[in-house]
């Protein structure tokens, strides 16, 4: 399933909308990006309304398309504070246009995660409504039988340390 579709809106403006967050969805996107750019286009609306979310790893990879390599994207706390940090990894250029993000209620999790360190990194403005305000990583543990339990294990915080979950990004 194809994740990311992109046009020319016109006037150099160009418009990606991300439907979910798959492994493929980062490679997508800078396929897209480079196509926009033969367009030349100046600035960029990246939609991610009614994106439920999906993979932690792509929606890191994602961002870090849009800013600079060791940037923080999101962190995970854990009982007991222990903290793990997810940071951007570029091999490739980084877009700089100015940017807008879409969002919405429908806008949860993964797409929560780009959106939000985006927002905190003043690299883009957020416009839309609130988001979803899903920031729970779960784990899923085996059984026995061969069905499983999904248990809540931590919660995603933006670079700026704001929990995600029940509040979403405004």
């Amino acid at each position: 399933i194809q994740s990311v579709k992109s046009k020319v809106l016109g006037d150099g403006v160009g418009y990606i909308k991300i439907t979910h967050f798959q492994e493929q969805t980062s490679q997508d996107l800078e396929n897209a990006l480079k196509n926009l750019e033969k367009e030349k286009i100046a600035s960029l609306v990246l939609d991610l309304r009614n994106n439920p979310g999906g993979l932690l790893e792509s929606s890191v990879d994602v961002s870090g398309q849009f800013l600079p390599s060791g940037k923080l994207v999101v962190y995970i706390k854990a009982r007991g504070d222990e903290k793990k940090e997810y940071h951007t990894r570029n091999n490739r250029q980084h877009y700089d246009y100015p940017m807008v993000v879409l969002v919405n209620e429908g806008s949860a999790s993964a797409s929560e995660i780009v959106a939000g360190a985006l927002k905190d990194w003043s690299r883009a403005v957020i416009v839309g409504t609130k988001t979803f305000g899903k920031a729970s990583v779960q784990t899923v543990i085996p059984l026995s039988d061969g069905s499983g339990l999904r248990l809540t294990t931590a919660r995603y915080y933006t670079p700026k340390g704001i929990s995600i979950q029940t509040t979403g990004i405004v």
